[in-house]
């Protein structure tokens, strides 16, 4: 890709590591155009966060470039997620301690391809509080950790496609694709609970944004290299 192409407006896909939010994403390689570039300012924002403990697809986009989020943030998502069952958490995922214990001695494959059919399609799903939506003018997850329980309003979602990857032991692994506004964790918590248990999501990996796949993404370090090459 030329380098005058990312002033100009350019659609970057970034392969985004454990522990980073995507703040730190956008940060990093907004700083790396900026120097490799020689300019002071140039436009970089991303179509889609992931969690911080969240692996995978990030598409960024670029000077005139960045018009066009909307577009990549309405495109369904996959993810590869890894649900811990038996137990849960006050966040659904690791951000937080374990807090309750469940009976798991009644799972069977069979009873969860069962219940995975329940959550095709169209549906409604409260968020986590646990979360970066707006409640009065701040983040969800600002009441969350003062330890407060606003009420979060349930919101549309569809899913496309579930497929059972593996369980084994607590660990059940999904292929799911979703729509815009799908909380996997949120999925998690609810998957444990029609399951007569519950469950926390473990590890969890985007590999597709549409038609786009992490298979063709770099990681930031990646990206720097390319970069230095150009």
């Amino acid at each position: 890709m030329p380098e005058q192409d990312f002033l100009a407006g350019s659609v970057i896909l970034i392969d985004k590591p454990a522990e980073w939010s995507s703040f730190d994403v956008v940060k990093k390689i907004r700083n790396l155009l900026r120097r490799k570039q020689g300019v002071k300012h140039i436009k970089v924002g991303h179509a889609g966060t992931l969690d911080p403990l969240a692996t995978g697809l990030m598409i960024l986009c670029t000077g005139k470039a960045t018009r066009e989020i909307e577009s990549y943030q309405g495109m369904p998502k996959e993810y590869e997620a890894t649900f811990r069952l038996g137990q849960t958490t006050p966040s659904f995922d690791l951000e937080t301690g374990v807090d309750r214990e469940f009976p798991t001695g009644h799972i069977t494959e069979e009873l969860i391809r069962q219940t995975l059919e329940k959550f095709m399609g169209e549906s409604e799903q409260v968020p986590p509080v646990f979360s970066a939506k707006r409640l009065g003018g701040k983040r969800a997850y600002e009441f969350a950790r003062q330890g407060k329980k606003p009420d979060m309003a349930p919101v549309k979602i569809m899913i496309h496609e579930m497929e059972l990857l593996g369980y084994q032991g607590h660990e059940l692994r999904l292929r799911i694709r979703c729509s815009k506004g799908t909380y996997i964790r949120a999925l998690a918590r609810d998957l444990g609970a029609a399951l007569g248990s519950g469950a926390y999501l473990a590890r969890l990996r985007r590999t597709a944004i549409g038609q786009y796949s992490v298979k063709d993404a770099l990681e930031p370090g990646k990206f720097e290299e390319m970069l230095n090459n150009l």
